[in-house]
Formats: structure tokens, sequence, C-alpha cells
């Protein structure tokens, strides 16, 4: 059985069949899945999508590229979400410099720490999304020690992953490892210890080989769990069993609390 720690549901490409592919997941081996927001409407979709089904969970937060909807009153209510008992992460937070469009750096920046400050209030960990901003993201993570997290689709360098690894972070790659350009991802994963590695999705992007270019779910997760396999020299149910684990550890989600 695997864990997806990050596919997005709330996501328009699901408008047609969403709640039937989620019901369909446990048959494709799928045991858990966690739903990050993007902004506050789709942190509550999150939260609802949580409610309707044992087997997903939920985090609350503004992504980089929402970070224009920052706000006080949003705040609040994240706040007010990440109450509630299936919600296990503020995120999908952190800074993204590769889109032009995006805000400015410092309004990222302002959003991202105001977010690494309440997650240090309500008690949980952070999904962080890092592109072309490692330097300054790193920089932000390090002046909340007290917080833990996970890069999720990390695409860091490997002496960055073993920095985080010793704040006491964890990495989690996508279908990215699939492709033929993921060298340095590969890299990446043989350098770090099984313990501290989590798999995902990112559904509906991101799609493995060879379905890459087409609507990305969670069944596929299990071709990242191969890739990871095949650097580590272990067997894919090795992977499944250690992912699981340390998805179930990140995010504070009991054997009960899952399908069997």
């Amino acid at each position: 059985m695997y864990f997806d720690t990050h596919a997005h549901y709330d996501s328009g490409a699901f408008h047609t069949d969403r709640m039937e592919v989620l019901a369909s997941m446990p048959a494709h081996g799928v045991e858990l899945i966690v739903n990050p927001g993007c902004d506050l409407d789709s942190s509550r979709t999150a939260v609802s999508l949580a409610e309707a089904f044992d087997h997903v969970y939920a985090a609350v937060g503004v992504h980089p590229s929402d970070c224009d909807t920052w706000s006080d009153e949003v705040e609040e209510e994240l706040r007010t979400l990440s109450a509630h008992p299936k919600v296990k992460a503020i995120g999908e937070i952190g800074l993204d410099y590769y889109w032009k469009d995006n805000a400015p750096a410092q309004t990222q920046k302002e959003v991202f720490h105001r977010q690494m400050k309440l997650a240090r209030e309500v008690g949980l960990p952070v999904i962080v999304h890092d592109r072309d901003a490692h330097g300054d993201c790193l920089e932000v993570v390090r002046q909340y020690p007290g917080v833990t997290g996970v890069y999720h689709c990390y695409s860091g360098s490997v002496e960055d992953a073993r920095t985080l690894v010793k704040l006491g972070w964890m990495i989690s790659f996508t279908g990215v490892v699939t492709y033929q350009n993921a060298r340095k991802s590969l890299e990446v994963i043989k350098a770090l210890p099984m313990e501290c590695l989590m798999i995902e999705t990112d559904s509906p992007y991101l799609a493995p080989e060879p379905f890459r270019g087409k609507r990305n779910d969670s069944a596929y997760v299990h071709l990242v769990a191969e890739t990871i396999a095949r650097v580590k020299g272990v067997t894919l149910e090795e992977v499944a069993r250690m992912t699981t684990e340390n998805g179930r550890r990140f995010y504070h989600i009991e054997l009960e609390g899952a399908l069997r």
C-alpha cells in the first residue's frame, strides 16, 4: 500500500469525477492521501474532501503563486481550519521565483514567514514549495527551528537536502524522477537515507512516464516508488513500506486512522 503525500484533488482537472477517483484509490493500493490547499478556497475544499473519505487528509495554506490573496482575514480562517482533526499540516507554502507574474519576492517571503509563524503557533508541520528560490527558502526555514516540514517535489541540490535532513525535515519526490532529465533528483535519492524520503504525485500535475502530459492521479504513485527502489537497490515493497511509515510519522497519522 502507498501513501500519496501530496495531491490536489481540489483542482478543476477533477471537476467531472473527483469523488469517483478518490473512492477508487484503495483498490489501486493507495492507502492514504494528503490534499494541500493553495489558497483559502482550495484549503476549504481540502478539508471537505478529508471529511468525505477516511483515507484522505488535508493541509491548509496559501501557495506562493497565490500570496497576493493573503490578508489578516485569510490567516484567521487558516488558523481556524488548522484545528480540524484531519488537517495535518500548513501548506502548500513557500517561494516561487520561476513565474514572472507572481508577486514580488519580498511579498512572497512575508507571506511565507506569516505561515511559518502560524505553523509554529498551532503545532503543525509545513509543506514547502521551492522553485528557483533555494537560497531564500532555506534562509526562511532556518529561522524557525521549532517548525519541521517537507520540501515537496524536491528540485534542490544534494547539499541542501542534507542540510534539511539535519534540521529534521523530509524530502518528497514526484513523477519527475521518472523523466530522462531527472539526474539531479536521482542523485539526491541515492545520497539520502530512506528514513527521510516520501513520495507524492502532485496530481493532477507531473504525471510520471509513460503518462507524462496526461492528468495525473494517485494511482500512478507506485511509479515514483519503483524509481526510488531501483536507485536505492531495494525492493518495491520496502520502498512502499518505508515511505508510508515516513508519511504517517511526519503527518501524525495513526494506523487505526487508515484503511487496512
